[in-house]
């Protein structure tokens, strides 16, 4: 029972983990929260389950076309409702722009998908065992997902473009980078993570459109508790909200285990308000 709690808790954790890094990927590039990151893992395991089960496409196949599509809808997401926003007085809309954009996607997905919940497919014709590949590779898609980010942000000339206009747009600008266009690049790569989170956690997560705004509020927990910005803090957030989440299932259950992560939440924010991985912004006056 305790093996099981805590390899549900940790594959669940990192798909929490992975949602909070899409968060953080588009944050550090635009300033903007966009509440589109629990929709890419939504369609991760929607389109990983069409393309494989449904239209029969090899596994890499069906992989690459599912990283492409969240890549293609992380551009359209900074197209549509973030640069209209950047442009505008009333900065804050943003929030208002992008959950129209993830509601519009996750009710179309409703009408062509389906409303319930489907089956997603085995990728690994492995016979299941006590730690299958529905909690390994959650775990696996993470672990690869913040050294790949972790090389790319510390060891690549695009990496240090991105830090520069997380750290200061005006003053990356005034050096000539291109700010749309690193823009628009860190939005396609939060649309790679957000749809991995969904592909590698299909078969617990299943293949249904409702999973959009449970990633979208869970995958907040992350960012808030890890500081906004921080992988590595929503990593480690992430994981904890996992296990602590497995916990009240198997102490408490049902609406009450959601009851138990809201109550710590709010107990942790208040506790440390810059998130348990955060620091407190350096400002001159």
């Amino acid at each position: 029972m305790v093996a099981s709690i805590v390899s549900t808790g940790l594959a669940i954790g990192c798909i929490y983990a992975l949602i909070g890094i899409t968060y953080n990927v588009m944050f550090s590039a635009s300033r903007v929260f966009s509440f589109t990151a629990g929709t890419l893992g939504m369609l991760g395991g929607v389109l990983g389950a069409l393309f494989i089960a449904r239209l029969g496409l090899p596994l890499v196949v069906g992989f690459v076309l599912v990283l492409a599509a969240g890549a293609v809808f992380g551009i359209i997401t900074e197209i549509v409702a973030v640069r209209p926003v950047l442009k505008s007085l009333d900065q804050h809309l943003y929030v208002l722009s992008t959950l129209a954009l993830a509601l519009m996607v996750q009710q179309y997905t409703a009408i062509e998908w389906g409303t319930e919940a489907r089956p997603f497919p085995r990728l690994f014709d492995i016979a299941r065992g006590g730690f299958d590949q529905q909690y390994w590779l959650p775990m696996l898609a993470c672990i690869v997902t913040i050294v790949g980010l972790e090389l790319l942000y510390r060891r690549t000339l695009v990496g240090h473009a991105f830090l520069a206009i997380a750290e200061d747009t005006f003053a990356a600008r005034a050096l000539g980078l291109p700010e749309r266009r690193l823009r628009m690049a860190s939005f396609a790569l939060a649309g790679v993570v957000g749809g991995l989170a969904g592909f590698a956690g299909g078969e617990m997560l299943l293949a249904f459109f409702g999973n959009a705004p449970l990633l979208t509020f869970y995958g907040f927990v992350p960012v808030a508790l890890g500081g906004m910005g921080n992988n590595r803090g929503a990593v480690i957030a992430g994981l904890l909200l996992g296990l602590f989440q497995q916990c009240a299932n198997f102490l408490v259950g049902g609406i009450f285990a959601s009851v138990a992560v809201f109550a710590a939440f709010i107990i942790v924010l208040l506790a440390f308000p810059d998130g348990l991985a955060g620091a407190s912004a350096q400002r001159r006056v």
